[in-house]
């Protein structure tokens, strides 16, 4: 199980002349699933991305096991955190099996070769992500929805303690978008690790996290387990959504049932 201790203290991250996120202290809880939930422009990408060191802090700092993340060596942060970015570019003839291949460059060296551990990490990705029929076909062949699921395969090949996620489930149909959050439960679960993703539906948070963070911002509003954080008054402060929060018939967890004007019984 992962033991990592991920702490962000005092943390400002920006782009250009604006600061995105301000002043941001947490600690991620490790060998557990923590969504970051929040509108849009809130800040949930720039913290993951912060988190990853793609973007350096204007202030603070993110430290790993007690250790600046911007302090470390790339190749060793690359195999204890993997990332998966939103939108990512693949080169235009690049196949499947290269590109999930490409997750384990961080467990090669100057004198290190392909292995047939290599293999298995790779066909182990490509089978737990259903993807292993495509391994020929290019990338930029394939639907939103298979490239989706492609690159998370790469992802987990690269076999990390830690995982970063942007939006994993975007583009990807309902049936899709539960089999990766299941994945994700399962590589919790089963080799224990931290996983820490941002996700858009509040429900699928709720029935799949043990943790959320809610932004608004570019701070936490309050974050705790799915009970605590996701209730009819927060997620109208954090989302500016009227709603009902019950209770779901099969998880147990918080269900959001949006308030709109028409067949909410609103409607006059």
């Amino acid at each position: 199980m992962s033991d990592h201790s991920f702490e962000v203290a005092g943390l400002t991250l920006g782009y250009d002349g604006a600061d995105i996120v301000r002043e941001l202290s947490t600690d991620i809880p490790s060998g557990a699933i923590t969504a970051i939930i929040g509108a849009n422009a809130s800040g949930k990408s720039t913290l993951l991305r912060g988190l990853s060191r793609l973007l350096a802090p204007r202030a603070g700092q993110v430290l790993l096991d007690g250790v600046p993340v911007h302090s470390m060596r790339s190749g060793d942060l690359a195999r204890l955190v993997g990332l998966l970015p939103q939108s990512p570019v693949a080169p235009s003839s690049i196949t499947v099996g290269d590109l999930v291949g490409r997750g384990r460059y961080p467990h090669q060296g100057w004198f290190r070769r392909w292995t047939p551990a290599d293999d298995a990490a790779v066909d182990e990705a490509l089978a737990a992500t259903g993807t292993a029929d495509l391994v020929s076909r290019r990338v930029a062949d394939l639907s939103g929805g298979q490239r989706q699921r492609v690159w998370i395969a790469m992802t987990l090949a690269q076999d990390t303690d830690i995982l970063l996620l942007d939006e994993p489930t975007t583009f990807l149909d309902v049936n899709y978008q539960i089999e990766v959050l299941d994945l994700l439960v399962d590589l919790n679960r089963d080799r224990g690790k931290t996983i820490v993703m941002v996700l858009h539906e509040l429900s699928l948070a709720c029935r799949y996290a043990d943790h959320l963070i809610a932004m608004k911002n570019g701070r936490i509003v309050v974050e705790g387990t799915p009970d605590e954080v996701v209730t009819a008054q927060i997620v109208e402060d954090v989302f500016s959504l009227p709603c009902d929060v019950i209770t779901d018939p099969r998880s147990g967890t918080p269900l959001v049932i949006p308030l709109g004007r028409h067949r909410s019984g609103l409607a006059r």
